[in-house]
């Protein structure tokens, strides 16, 4: 119950709730990508600090292996799950988004675990920004192999190094994995210098966007009545089955408990801001009410309420 006395935990839980109420509360759009970019370039920063101390180690290599290994798995086995009940370029579009990660979510997580007194390595920051663009390279090589079978002649055929150029050039993405290298190259000065704006802020700034957060979670709920009932529960479930790979194969290799956690959380948690920007463009023939409305109205409060509390706990029980 201490995640609901949580401050950032109880302004999302507002936001759900004034989003219910139909209530005109609403952060201005500049405002929500400045909350986003500053969370993005703190949790980069924080990274760098610590991959300064600590350099890349065999720790360091395993934790980011694993990431890559998850980004690879998940994606590939849920398309040719769903694959058997939706067409495949559906399919493609849900693997992407459960294949790929949500920053926030990891954001979240690192800020429980920071008030829990678990210790976990900074550079789980960079664990999460290799674990973002794997799922959407393989969702577009999936989605021209689906337009190639269907022959149909009316489907666009998606460059692939266009998608991996807006992959990783991805401002966002290129704000964390820039932040991480100041704070390598910066060091111990740099780390005391920047303090009161990565550190001190950071909290009620988490607790602003959440907020935001909870109000867009209200206004998409109203998106599920219109994807299968089958995504719905893959949106329930997914999660979960996502997360306890994730401790089996941190538990098999001897992983540390505060990065099995936050492995667990980035392999149970599903994109709403990157993949489904690529794929509007890269995969016009699916809705994005299908995927928008299963990560956001679905696996995000999910995992922000219930699944970063549960997580911990099956970490600290098998671990």
């Amino acid at each position: 119950m201490s995640n609901f006395a949580d401050p950032a935990i109880l302004f999302f839980i507002f936001g759900v709730l004034a989003g219910f109420a139909r209530s005109n509360l609403e952060i201005p759009h500049a405002i929500s990508r400045f909350l986003s970019l500053y969370l993005l370039m703190a949790l980069g920063l924080k990274g760098g600090f610590a991959l300064h101390h600590s350099g890349i180690t065999s720790e360091v290599s395993l934790a980011l292996g694993l990431a890559i290994f998850l980004a690879v798995f998940i994606p590939i086995v849920a398309y040719f799950i769903l694959g058997k009940w939706l067409n495949k370029l559906d399919a493609a579009a849900i693997a992407a988004t459960y294949g790929s990660i949500s920053a926030v979510t990891f954001i979240t997580a690192s800020q429980s675990l920071d008030q829990q007194g678990i210790h976990y390595g900074g550079y789980m920051a960079a664990a999460m920004a290799l674990m973002e663009s794997p799922a959407i390279v393989l969702a577009i090589v999936l989605a021209n192999k689906a337009r190639a079978q269907q022959s149909t002649g009316t489907s666009t055929h998606t460059s692939l190094s266009k998608v991996l150029h807006e992959s990783f050039t991805d401002g966002g993405q290129l704000l964390l994995l820039g932040a991480m290298a100041i704070g390598i190259l910066s060091g111990d000065a740099g780390h005391k210098a920047m303090t009161p704006f990565s550190i001190d802020l950071f909290k009620g700034l988490l607790s602003f966007f959440l907020l935001d957060m909870g109000l867009q979670v209200a206004r998409n709920l109203s998106q599920l009545k219109r994807v299968p009932r089958l995504t719905i529960v893959y949106g329930l479930v997914a999660p979960p089955v996502h997360a306890m790979l994730a401790l089996g194969i941190c538990k098999l290799v001897g992983m540390q408990l505060g990065e099995t956690i936050l492995l667990m959380v980035l392999a149970a948690s599903a994109s709403y801001i990157a993949v489904p920007a690529v794929l509007r463009q890269a995969v016009p023939e699916v809705s994005p009410a299908l995927y928008m409305g299963m990560s956001l109205g679905i696996t995000f409060p999910l995992n922000i309420l219930i699944g970063i509390p549960a997580y911990t706990w099956l970490a600290h029980y098998f671990m």
